[in-house]
């Protein structure tokens, strides 16, 4: 049988390469994508999706034991939690099955197997009725990433959990040990811990949260602590002894090694980029750390091959990679492409409470040369905050002194990941101090703190 042929061919239908393989389409390439299991990849089936709906859960059980301070009566309330993660995987299925739909309608071959590369052009489809041969002037990596494991620490499934486990739990942890304060950890802490377990949290650096602003990591901790998570900090776990029903955690804090019982652990200590089985080193892809190395325009020194999200490194987030394949599908069908800058992408996690930046840190901006101005803004100060009984937050944005360059935000409270994108767009157009001075933001809004905050930093701050 005669070899497919095609303009592109995208491996991986996650939200980097199936959203490259309908940009491509759109553009008039012939392309075709492929997907060894389930279309949208991690994020719509095992990340930002169903684990949304999840906390979106929990959310709303932490309001009804809040009821009293809204005026209402909630007697008798609790949570079923199957009934609860059969809801994240509804929400989690509706959103594959569209992926299925708009690849449709976009003319997009899509062919479910495992891929390997043999040669430059060439792409081998191992499927369920035997294997295919494609052939394609360019080729996009979209492939991904998957869970880091540590030696000792592998997950089995009943004791110890991945994410993957965390959103399909064989029942309601009791006491919970989250092995890392990224932003999966902390989700899962943040959803468990509101649920009723007893979770603490061990994170190796100085702080939770770690790629945040320290004042925001201070700030989170605060705030997990006093809903009742221990937090260890500068803290390792290193070792497990698993028992029936019980797991002891060997945990280092200050040299001493500390031994603490859990009846549940998720590991959530980072990913490995799915570069194995592809052929990558035969065609001389330079490989990083389970990550291929590219420049910024994806492209992996081999002509007409590219990676983009998560298997092309940090920031290792699905709006990251859908920007990517947008990127390179305009670059191969000739137009002008803009590369991604990670310094100008958002990062949000949705624990309580939600935690959203963008750009470089107070810390950050001075180890680069910058002369600073801070500004910082309390949600207490918000007359909307107060209203919605989320007083509790703050927003902290660093400008350069002497351009007025938004430098970057960081925000810690109520809906911050829906705020974020407002200063999103401000470094996207090189926003100054004057332009936001100068926009009358809407009242009353949480985003008048965006406003304040910015006041603050130039001594012109209104409500504090």
């Amino acid at each position: 049988m005669a070899a497919q042929s095609f303009d592109l061919i995208v491996i991986g239908a996650g939200p980097g390469g199936y959203v490259a393989a309908i940009r491509a389409a759109q553009l008039g390439l012939k392309t075709a994508v492929v997907e060894r299991e389930h279309l949208g990849g991690i994020c719509l089936n095992w990340g930002c999706i169903p684990t949304k709906a999840m906390l979106r859960s929990s959310e709303v059980f932490h309001l009804m034991e809040r009821a009293k301070d809204f005026g209402l009566t909630a007697d008798k309330f609790g949570y079923d939690l199957d009934a609860v993660v059969k809801r994240s995987r509804g929400v989690a299925k509706q959103l594959t099955s569209g992926v299925g739909h708009l690849l449709k309608k976009n003319k997009v071959t899509v062919i479910m197997g495992e891929a390997t590369i043999p040669a430059k052009g060439k792409v081998s489809v191992k499927t369920d009725k035997g294997s295919e041969e494609l052939t394609a002037k360019n080729i996009v990596l979209a492939t991904g990433a998957r869970a880091r494991e540590l030696p000792g620490l592998e997950a089995d499934g009943d004791l110890v959990w991945t994410y993957k486990h965390a959103l399909m739990p064989p029942r309601m942890p009791e006491k919970l040990l989250v092995i890392g304060s990224g932003a999966i950890g902390i989700e899962f802490a943040s959803f468990y811990n509101t649920l009723g377990a007893d979770t603490t949290v061990v994170e190796v650096m100085d702080r939770v949260l770690p790629v945040e602003d320290a004042e925001i990591s201070a700030f989170a901790k605060k705030a997990f602590t006093k809903q009742g998570m221990t937090i260890m900090e500068k803290a390792m776990v290193k070792q497990l002894d698993r028992a029936k029903g019980k797991v002891t955690a060997h945990i280092e804090v200050k040299g001493k090694v500390e031994k603490h019982e859990f009846d549940t652990v998720i590991s959530a200590v980072g990913i490995v980029g799915n570069v194995e089985n592809l052929g990558l080193e035969a065609l001389g892809v330079k490989v990083d750390r389970t990550h291929v190395v590219t420049d910024e325009f994806c492209r992996t020194g081999v002509d007409g091959l590219y990676a983009i999200g998560d298997i092309a490194g940090a920031p290792w987030l699905a709006h990251k990679a859908s920007h990517e394949g947008v990127m390179v599908a305009e670059l191969i069908a000739g137009k002008h492409a803009h590369p991604v800058k990670p310094e100008s992408i958002a990062g949000c996690t949705y624990c309580h409470p939600q935690v959203a930046s963008v750009g470089y840190t107070e810390a950050k901006a001075k180890e680069l040369g910058h002369e600073v101005k801070v500004g910082r803004f309390p949600f207490i100060g918000n007359g909307k905050a107060i209203a919605l009984g989320e007083p509790e937050g703050m927003i902290k944005t660093v400008f350069d002194a002497k351009t007025g360059e938004l430098l970057g935000a960081h925000m810690i409270g109520a809906e911050v990941t829906e705020l974020i994108q407002g200063y999103v767009v401000g470094r996207q157009l090189e926003t100054t101090e004057e332009d936001l001075m100068n926009t009358v933001f809407p009242h009353p809004t949480l985003s008048e703190m965006m406003h304040e905050s910015v006041l603050d930093a130039y001594g012109q701050v209104i409500h504090m």
